[in-house]
């Protein structure tokens, strides 16, 4: 079986306070077989909020559950009971259609493969109210892109061959290309304002990033060190690094950059990184701001290598924690998974706030954002590949 790095960021997306931008994404992970690896599960659903966990669900524990302390507050039992049996329907869904794309794509069955599933909304809030920005409905297999939804022309997008069947069968359901419009623009709207009210004051907190600047040898030229500039503890996401020489911002095509990545934590980290010539004695610098900071954090590389094995920056830097990607432009919580796998997302979680209700739809037993009700079967057939 060869191997695979599939690396899913399990969202994180928002700027809520610098922008005034809001998101609530969904991610739905399934495995076409069980692995023996700790905190690695056949199915999870995990909800996120402006990039924090908001709930989350894995076919071990079986049960839809609160990340955060204000949801377990506001939120009654029958959310949570409702929630949870819709994860489990979708348990079932996401394991029928692994199946099909195995053998659609005449992939062993022996191998490990990842269906995965992301979902959700993003708005703008000022003081003309709230504004829809966008809503993603994607699919990846084996971490591609497979299938996604194009809210402006209420059609499926099959970047792949493999997924013109679903295309073809998905977009001949006129129903099903309502819902999901309707979900992404109004449905999830909804959930997320009304989420945003209830975790308002989390939401609202600041954490200041913590600035390191330390070297190491080059690993591709042995006359050179790497120097990095590392920000981490931060909250929210938006932040700005320079590495400076000499006071004056080098130009980022020079750098290597992590990009903005979670932590374990509900914080995150970025790390930039410059060869240098060891024989070289100038004066380095990160240079970092952020919301939380009444002035920027400016600190000194003392100009030593060493290992950059030390505890304080080992510690700095493993919070990070690494998952698998749809194709989206978002950040969240990292999993590198270095093996051949495959992750699922679902988008109907539970009954809420319902501006939007598509027609002659009663049923409250969604799967894969279409019903599965008997006697709605002629007009909103089962949602599978």
């Amino acid at each position: 079986m060869g191997n695979i790095v599939l690396c899913v960021l399990l969202f994180g997306f928002v700027l809520p306070t610098l922008s005034d931008k809001h998101s609530l994404y969904y991610i739905y992970t399934a495995l076409s077989k069980p692995i023996t690896l700790p905190g690695i599960y056949e199915f999870t659903a995990l909800g996120l909020l402006d990039d924090r966990k908001l709930d989350y669900f894995n076919s071990q524990n079986q049960t839809k559950v609160p990340m955060q302390d204000w949801m377990r507050e506001k939120m009654q039992a029958d959310y949570w009971d409702k929630g949870t049996q819709s994860r489990r329907s979708k348990q079932q869904w996401f394991k029928v259609n692994v199946d099909i794309l195995t053998k659609r794509m005449n992939h062993s069955k022996s191998d490990l493969h990842v269906l995965q599933w992301r979902h959700g909304c993003e708005i703008k809030e000022d003081s003309d109210g709230i504004q829809f920005l966008k809503g993603i409905d994607e699919y990846s297999y084996d971490g591609q892109e497979f299938l996604s939804f194009d809210s402006s022309n209420s059609r499926w997008i099959a970047p792949v061959q493999a997924a013109e069947p679903t295309k073809r069968k998905w977009d001949d359901v006129s129903i099903l290309n309502q819902y999901t419009k309707g979900y992404l623009e109004k449905e999830c709207v909804d959930w997320l304002t009304k989420f945003m009210d209830y975790g308002k004051e989390s939401l609202r907190k600041h954490t200041p990033p913590a600035v390191y600047a330390f070297a190491k040898k080059s690993v591709t030229d042995s006359n050179k060190l790497t120097l990095t500039c590392l920000a981490t503890g931060f909250y929210p996401k938006d932040v700005t690094m320079n590495v400076r020489k000499y006071r004056t911002s080098l130009p980022e095509d020079l750098l290597t950059s992590s990009g903005v990545r979670p932590n374990d934590d509900d914080t995150y980290q970025l790390r930039k990184s410059v060869d240098i010539l060891e024989s070289e004695k100038a004066d380095y610098d990160c240079y970092v701001h952020h919301s939380s900071l009444t002035e920027p954090v400016i600190t000194k590389w003392d100009g030593k290598c060493n290992d950059c094995s030390g505890e304080k920056i080992q510690s700095a830097i493993i919070g990070g924690v690494f998952g698998v990607l749809l194709t989206l432009a978002v950040v969240g919580v990292i999993i590198c998974i270095v093996i051949r796998t495959g992750v699922i997302v679902d988008k109907n979680w539970s009954k809420g706030p319902r501006r939007y209700q598509p027609p002659n739809d009663d049923c409250s037993n969604r799967i894969g954002g279409c019903c599965s009700c008997k006697n709605l079967k002629p007009k909103c057939p089962i949602h599978s590949f």
